[in-house]
C-alpha cells in the first residue's frame, strides 16, 4: 500500500517541480536579458547598482531552478518505468545532467560581470551567453524532444503535446542561438507539461460510501 502511494504521488511531484523550473528560469532569463540587454555583443556592462542586483538575483535563483529540474526529471523518469526505451532513455537522461551542469557554469561565468567595469572587455558575459544559448538551449532541446518521444509512444502526454515538443526543440536546436529571448521556449514548455500533468490528476484518498456498511 505504501509503495502504491509513493507511485501515486510521482505525477504531483513531477508537475510541481516542473512549475518551480519553469518560474525560477523564466525570472532568471528576463533579470539577464534586462540587466544585460545588449546579450553578448553588447558594450556595457552591469554598470550601475540595478542591473548588477538583476544580475545577482538571477544567479541566486539559478541553482534553485537546476535542483527543481532535477527533481522534474527524475520523476518524470519514475513515470515511465519499465516501459521506456533504453536508447531514448538514456538520451534523456544524459541531455538533462548537461544542461543542469552547463547552466550552472553559465551562473558562474555570468558572475563574472559582477566584477567587470565598463571599459573592461565583457568576456564574462560572451562566455555565459555563449553557454546558455549555444551549449544549455541544444541540451534543453535534446531533452524536450527525447520527453516528447517517450510520452507519444507510451501514450501518456497527448497529440497536440508531443507536437508542441517537437516544435519547441526545433527551435532550440536551430534557432536558439541567433534568436534572442527564445531561451523562455524552455520553461514555458515545461510549465505546459507540468501544468497537463496536474491537471490529469485524479483524488486518490478512499471513497466513503454513503449507505450502511
Amino acid at each position: 500500500m505504501e509503495q502504491q502511494g509513493e507511485r501515486l504521488g510521482t505525477p504531483r511531484a513531477a508537475g510541481i517541480a516542473g512549475v518551480v523550473f519553469a518560474v525560477l528560469m523564466a525570472a532568471a532569463i528576463v533579470l539577464v536579458r534586462l540587466a544585460l540587454p545588449g546579450g553578448a555583443e553588447g558594450q556595457g556592462v552591469a554598470v550601475d547598482g540595478g542591473q548588477r542586483d538583476s544580475v545577482r538575483t538571477a544567479l541566486e535563483l539559478l541553482p534553485f531552478a537546476g535542483i527543481a529540474f532535477l527533481w522534474f526529471m527524475g520523476a518524470l523518469r519514475e513515470q515511465a518505468g519499465a516501459g521506456e526505451y533504453p536508447f531514448v532513455a538514456t538520451v534523456f537522461l544524459g541531455s538533462g545532467l548537461i544542461f543542469v551542469a552547463t547552466l550552472f557554469g553559465c551562473g558562474a561565468a555570468a558572475g563574472t560581470v559582477l566584477d567587470e567595469g565598463e571599459q573592461d572587455p565583457p568576456f564574462g558575459r560572451q562566455f555565459a551567453y555563449t553557454l546558455l544559448t549555444t551549449y544549455a538551449m541544444r541540451m534543453a532541446a535534446v531533452f524536450v524532444i527525447t520527453t516528447s518521444t517517450i510520452g507519444r509512444r507510451l501514450g501518456v502526454l497527448p497529440r497536440p503535446l508531443v507536437v508542441l515538443g517537437y516544435l519547441a526543440g526545433l527551435v532550440l536546436l536551430v534557432v536558439g542561438s541567433s534568436l534572442p529571448w527564445s531561451e523562455l521556449v524552455f520553461p514555458a514548455w515545461a510549465l505546459v507539461v507540468s501544468l497537463h500533468i496536474l491537471r490529469g490528476l485524479r483524488p486518490t484518498g478512499p471513497r466513503h460510501s454513503a449507505g450502511p456498511a
